[in-house]
């Protein structure tokens, strides 16, 4: 069970890894520019309203994951060759809307941070190619969760690796106009992204098609891609709580982000490297969470409930050791990791003692994220919900408290994850234990599928 859970897990900490290090590469050549602060506040800006939007989408990837997991663990490849075609389908038709939208009313939104004019202008423009290309980028999530659900981690870290070989150069040549390319500022790195992604995202679609991949999942054939409702319907009954989850912890970090940037743009452009930099210590945690929901949603399908459990109990343990070793390397390397992203003396004195501070709640996070993987895994995404969103909002508001009443910058808007952190893990445990002796007793049960057949076998 141990190598099966890391062999799962580490191609997609490492295709996390590398789509993380899309935004980092960006950031680091964006932080070169003139006036690297004020390019860093506009990127980040858009970024953050990014997420948010986004974060809507999150249904169709988290509740296609889980149901095709199950469908594999209960050995019905034409049920989750079905989950496949429509989870593409209605990515398409829900980001439509969203990608209008975040294209013709980005300097609104862009204006509630409070940024000077600049700055404020290279975020508006940063999300209108974002969010304007926002179809492909679901279409990505949604592909690689139905590969990951079926238990396939490699072939997504494939892709994800073309997608970085390709978006370095374009990235450098966009921003700094190189080699022919447009002299296209901090808003080149959008564009390097979306065209990286959009190979990246053909590449997956092909794969899907031809059924290359370990669980022979494939899309191909007439039947299935029509929209059905009651197929939506079922893949969200999972996803809405997922979703809205996402959009809650999305809005509250969005606040934060409003505080912080009333606070001045060396402030704001901190912030932002402290959660670029962050991201990385996450990515163990993130990585064994998908693992655990994949794992948990074959167990339930096969009606294996114990190895679920065990696959989760081991994807803790893994993820809190290297989150907490990831944490205790930030705390001693804080400088020198500020100083990867600029070499701004203000903005790097402005972001160590934050970065610190919030590093201490990494082995609490790793057993809140796999936990709560865990219990998606078993169709419960209600409780990662409602833990989730009441714990960052707690945290937002306790930041702000604190950064009002006794100031300190990013210290106090840290210090709130340091308190609420512990708990939230307290309770996720909880919960996935009580789950396991739910399901426990219908172990010996006949499966109850969310989704009905399909139609045809095409």
């Amino acid at each position: 069970m141990r190598r099966r859970v890391f062999s799962l897990a580490w191609p997609i900490i490492a295709e996390n890894g590398l789509e993380t290090m899309l935004g980092i590469v960006d950031t680091i050549l964006v932080s070169h520019l003139a006036l690297s602060a004020v390019a860093l506040a506009g990127v980040g800006s858009a970024v953050q309203v990014m997420q948010i939007l986004l974060s809507a989408l999150a249904a169709l990837s988290i509740g296609a994951s889980v149901l095709v997991a199950q469908a594999i663990g209960a050995r019905n490849l034409t049920r989750a060759s079905m989950l496949a075609r429509q989870s593409l389908l209605w990515s398409v038709i829900l980001s439509l809307p969203l990608a209008i939208g975040g294209f013709l009313i980005p300097g609104l939104v862009i204006g509630m941070f409070g940024l000077e004019p600049a700055a404020a202008d290279i975020g508006t423009r940063y999300m209108q190619v974002t969010m304007g290309t926002a179809v492909v980028l679901t279409g990505l999530f949604i592909g690689g969760g139905v590969l990951r659900g079926a238990g396939d981690s490699r072939t997504p870290l494939i892709i994800t690796t073309i997608a970085n070989v390709v978006n370095v150069p374009l990235a450098y040549g966009l921003i700094y106009g190189q080699w022919g390319l447009p002299d296209m500022g901090a808003v080149g790195s959008a564009w390097a992204s979306f065209m990286a992604r959009g190979l990246a995202l053909i590449i997956l679609i092909i794969v899907l098609w031809k059924g290359r991949n370990r669980a022979g999942i494939t899309i191909r054939g007439r039947g299935g891609w029509l929209p059905d409702l009651s197929v939506a319907k079922n893949i969200l009954t999972i996803g809405i709580p997922a979703a809205i989850e996402q959009v809650i912890t999305a809005a509250a970090f969005f606040v934060g982000t409003i505080v912080i940037g009333h606070l001045g743009t060396t402030v704001f452009a901190a912030n932002r490297i402290l959660f670029t930099a962050l991201s990385l210590s996450f990515l163990p945690g993130i990585g064994f969470a998908i693992a655990g929901t994949a794992l948990m949603g074959q167990s339930v399908g096969a009606r294996r409930i114990a190895d679920g459990a065990t696959a989760v109990k081991i994807a803790t343990q893994w993820a809190v050791l290297w989150m907490g070793s990831m944490g205790a390397l930030i705390i001693i390397f804080a400088p020198q990791l500020m100083m990867l992203f600029t070499g701004d003396a203000a903005v790097i004195d402005a972001g160590i003692s934050g970065l610190r501070v919030i590093s201490l709640t990494m082995p609490a996070l790793a057993i809140t994220f796999v936990q709560a993987g865990g219990l998606r895994g078993s169709g419960d995404t209600r409780t990662p919900m409602l833990v989730f969103s009441v714990g960052v909002w707690v945290s937002v508001g306790m930041g702000t408290l604190l950064l009002y009443t006794f100031g300190g910058g990013l210290v106090s808007t840290s210090l709130g994850w340091a308190v609420t952190g512990p708990i939230m893990a307290v309770l996720m445990w909880w919960r996935f234990r009580a789950k396991i002796n739910s399901l426990k007793q219908t172990e010996s049960e006949e499966p109850n599928y969310l989704v009905a057949e399909p139609a045809s076998s095409n």
